[in-house]
């Protein structure tokens, strides 16, 4: 089964281009502007199983919401080009991850129909780090939904995040991603007892 997909997607304000493979081992590859969603999307690979390359430039002069967002919406469309007719996939997955002091909830529906409950308290506090070049490089924590919105829209998801408890913004938002990427590798796993079914009484998850 060659669950793969390749999408280039080059605008005004952005120029993306990412591989996917749903059946990898949870390598990834990058390169991309922004440290901290390099971080989530490494990190989101790894507990998915997912091999990913991404490969990224934008407007970063204006702010991170383009770039962020519409590398959401690219990714997005790869599981959904991957996941072809969704035929044999569980179709459903759920994860409870703990990190620290933080209590993150990730249920997701590969149902065909975009639907994101997003309920994260965060600061709005930028997250700020060291840059390559010793300089203060920094995360707008805001665009974190803006990121899920883009890949629920696109993927065809219906998806709830939930932050349950937490203090760091850090925490909170790595937790949501690793919780998101095991909910995603349950849902398009493949059902040994139904290999050759769609599961919805439907026929189809279009």
């Amino acid at each position: 089964m060659n669950r793969k997909a390749e999408i280039t997607r080059t605008t005004k304000e952005t120029d993306i281009t990412i591989k996917l493979d749903l059946d990898g081992g949870g390598e990834a590859r990058l390169e991309y502007p922004v440290g901290f969603l390099a971080h989530m999307l490494t990190t989101f690979a790894r507990h998915g199983l997912f091999d990913m390359e991404v490969r990224a430039a934008g407007d970063l002069e204006v702010d991170q919401h383009h770039l962020v967002e519409d590398t959401g919406m690219v990714l997005g469309q790869c599981f959904a080009r991957a996941l072809g007719d969704k035929r044999g996939i569980r179709r459903v997955g759920s994860c409870l991850y703990p990190m620290d002091e933080t209590l993150a909830r990730a249920a997701v529906d590969i149902s065909g129909r975009p639907f994101l409950v997003f309920e994260a308290p965060l600061s709005g506090i930028p997250l700020v780090s060291a840059g390559a070049g010793l300089g203060l490089a920094s995360f707008q924590v805001d665009t974190v939904q803006d990121f899920w919105t883009g890949f629920v829209s696109a993927a065809g998801m219906t998806m709830h995040l939930d932050i349950l408890r937490g203090r760091s913004d850090h925490h909170k938002i790595e937790a949501l991603f690793k919780a998101a990427a095991r909910a995603l590798r349950e849902a398009c796993g493949i059902d040994g007892r139904a290999a050759d079914l769609i599961p919805s009484t439907k026929g189809v998850l279009a």
